[in-house]
C-alpha cells in the first residue's frame, strides 16, 4: 500500500488548490440573531411550569439592542437619499443607540453627531469618542428629554446639514423588531412564547416585537417595564407619566405596566452576575425584575425578556460593590 500512498502525495504537491481571497463576514450580518437564555438558578422557586428566558442583546457587535433600530434608520434612510455624502447624521441619545449610530456610520462612511446627557457612563462617553463622533452635552438634570430637546435646536438651525434620525419618532425603528426582534423569539421559543417584557425608552422594542408576536398569537402578553420615579437610575428608561412621550409609542398595547425601582434593578443584576454568570446592564436588572414579577402568577408559561445590553458599560457604578439586602 506505500506506493499508492506515495502516488496519493505527489498529486497533492503538484496540484496544490488554486487559491481564493480570504472570505470574512460583514459587520452587519453580525447583528440579531442573538442567543436566547435560559436562567434557572434565579427562577428556581418557580413552578416546573413556568420557564422565564432572557434574550441577550450584548451579543451585538456594537453590545446592544440598539444595533438593530439603528440598521433599519440607516439603511432606509440611504434608500431614500436623505443620508448621503455630505449629511451628517444627527440624534439625541442616553448612549447605546448612540455607539450604534456611530459604529454603523464609522463603517458606511457617514458623519454622525449625538446629543447625550453629560451624566451618561464614562464607558459609554469614552466609546463615542473612540468611534469618533462629534458630542454635544445636555443638562444632566434634564435627562435624556434635555437631550431631545437641545438636539430639535440643534436640527432646527441648519436643517440642510443634518438627516435628523429622530429615533422616538421614526417608525424605522419600531420596524426593525417588527422584522427581526419578533420572529427570533417566535422562532427560539418553537412559539411557545406567553409573556414579552421589554422596557420603555422609545418603546420600540415592545411596539414592533409586539405587533410581530401578536400577529402570530393574539394571546400573548405584553409586558412593558418603566422606572417607578421621574428621577431614577434606569439609564434608557422613560417614566412615561412625566417625560416626552415618544411618537411611536402604541399605549393601547401593553396589557401590563410594571414599575421597577432602581435599586431593585441594580440588585438584580448583582443576582445575574453571582448566581448565573451573566454580566448585565440596568435596563436588564429592571426588565429581569419584571419578567419574574410576572412569572411568579403564573402556573405555566414561558415568559421572555428582553435584556438590552451587557455590563461592560456600567461597570464603573458602585451598585456592583454592595452586599445582597443593602441598597
Amino acid at each position: 500500500m506505500q506506493h499508492i500512498d506515495t502516488a496519493i502525495e505527489s498529486n497533492r504537491t503538484r496540484e496544490r488548490p488554486a487559491r481564493h481571497a480570504p472570505s470574512g463576514t460583514a459587520l452587519e450580518s453580525l447583528i440579531g440573531n442573538t442567543p436566547l437564555l435560559a436562567l434557572r438558578r434565579i427562577t428556581g422557586p418557580l413552578p416546573p411550569g413556568v420557564q422565564v428566558l432572557g434574550k441577550a442583546e450584548w451579543a451585538n457587535p456594537g453590545g446592544s439592542v440598539k444595533d438593530r433600530p439603528a440598521l433599519s434608520i440607516i439603511r432606509r434612510a440611504e434608500e431614500r437619499g436623505d443620508l448621503r455624502p455630505g449629511v451628517t447624521l444627527l440624534d439625541s441619545t442616553s448612549g447605546n443607540m448612540g455607539i450604534a449610530y456611530a459604529m454603523l456610520g464609522a463603517a458606511r462612511g457617514h458623519r454622525v453627531k449625538l446629543v447625550i446627557p453629560a451624566n451618561a457612563s464614562p464607558e459609554r462617553l469614552a466609546t463615542l469618542r473612540a468611534l469618533g463622533v462629534d458630542l454635544t452635552l445636555s443638562d444632566p438634570a434634564e435627562g435624556t428629554d434635555g437631550a431631545i430637546r437641545l438636539v430639535r435646536e440643534i436640527y432646527a438651525e441648519d436643517p440642510g446639514a443634518y438627516f435628523f434620525a429622530d429615533q422616538y419618532n421614526n417608525p424605522d425603528n419600531w420596524r426593525a423588531h417588527f422584522e427581526t426582534t419578533g420572529p427570533e423569539v417566535w422562532d427560539q421559543t418553537r412559539g411557545r412564547v406567553t409573556h414579552f417584557v421589554a422596557g420603555l425608552g422609545t418603546s420600540g422594542t415592545l411596539v414592533g416585537a409586539g405587533r410581530r408576536l401578536r400577529r402570530y398569537q393574539p394571546g400573548v402578553r405584553l409586558i412593558a417595564v418603566q422606572p417607578d420615579a421621574a428621577f431614577h437610575g434606569l439609564e434608557g428608561l422613560k417614566h412615561m407619566d412625566t417625560a416626552i412621550v415618544p411618537g411611536i409609542y402604541d399605549p393601547a398595547l401593553p396589557d401590563e405596566i410594571v414599575r421597577v425601582r432602581t435599586e431593585e434593578a441594580h440588585a438584580m443584576c448583582r443576582r445575574l452576575a453571582r448566581e448565573e454568570g451573566v454580566l448585565a446592564g440596568v435596563s436588564a436588572g429592571a426588565a429581569l425584575v419584571a419578567a419574574l414579577r410576572v412569572a411568579e402568577t403564573l402556573n405555566e408559561g414561558v415568559v421572555v425578556a428582553m435584556l438590552p445590553d451587557g455590563a461592560s458599560k456600567y461597570l464603573s457604578e458602585p451598585f456592583w460593590a454592595a452586599e445582597e439586602g443593602r441598597a
